[in-house]
């Protein structure tokens, strides 16, 4: 499979998902609202792109009533909700790309403080399309594997509509095109699969190994200064980090 293990990210903020919960439904809830506001209204069923981000914030253990708030928010009347979604990319230490997605109520705002970030943790903030040209937009799932292996895995992969699976550890993660999430999630749901994240995702097409542990910390770093910015709902790479290096650099 092209693209780093999503699992090691998974990984990589395991300890710190609890006290960041408050940050990451904040973010869902944006989501939800941009797309009540700009993609078709509050009904999920006519509103493919509402769906979607109700379906990541169900696989981040958002509450219903907060789900229901932020869809209501966005139907109503006036400006409030009324999001930017915007996309930046940039390198970070050996070579590595970032793309960086946000919603933003303040575009001048956001592009100061994504830079002030790649500058302070030693990246730096490229142009449109100095990167996006080294990854794929997917559908992608992660869930426990609850024991099965390839050979299982990959059946369920065939049956659900996904072109690919990769297994780490106990961490099964599922791949599919941009439109296939819906019925995909809806199949692996029906197996009884337990997530850990779905999501459409830019996914590296191919990946760069990280050799020094210097340059790990500032990969990482980085990813996590960026992910913690509220305007900041994303962010994707294309590093290949030994899994010890990043539960050490992550604790």
């Amino acid at each position: 499979m092209a693209g780093h293990s999503h699992s090691a990210n998974i990984k990589h903020r395991k300890a710190a998902v609890d006290s960041k919960k408050a940050k990451i439904f904040s973010k869902c809830a944006r989501l939800i609202t941009s797309a009540a506001r700009h993609g078709g209204g509050g009904d999920p069923d006519a509103n493919p792109r509402l769906r979607l981000a109700i379906e990541k914030a169900r696989g981040a253990n958002m509450p219903k009533d907060k789900i229901e708030r932020a869809i209501l928010k966005g139907s109503g009347e006036g400006g409030e909700g009324d999001y930017e979604e915007l996309t930046y990319e940039g390198y970070a230490a050996a070579g590595v790309a970032l793309m960086v997605t946000c919603l933003t109520d303040n575009r001048n705002r956001t592009a100061s403080d994504v830079k002030h970030i790649f500058d302070k943790r030693g990246g730096n903030l490229g142009s449109p399309g100095s990167v996006a040209f080294s990854f794929d937009m997917r559908s992608v799932l992660a869930v426990k594997a609850g024991g099965k292996d390839e050979d299982a895995l990959t059946e369920d992969a065939l049956e659900a509509g996904a072109d690919d699976v990769e297994l780490d550890g106990e961490i099964a993660t599922f791949y599919a095109g941009p439109t296939e999430f819906v019925p995909v999630k809806e199949s692996l749901e029906a197996k009884e699969f337990e997530f850990l994240s779905a999501e459409l995702a830019y996914v590296p097409q191919n990946t760069i190994q990280v050799e020094d542990k210097e340059d790990a910390k500032k990969i990482l770093r980085l990813i996590d200064d960026l992910e913690d910015h509220d305007d900041v709902q994303n962010v994707y790479a294309n590093f290949d980090i030994p899994d010890e290096w990043i539960e050490e650099l992550g604790s």
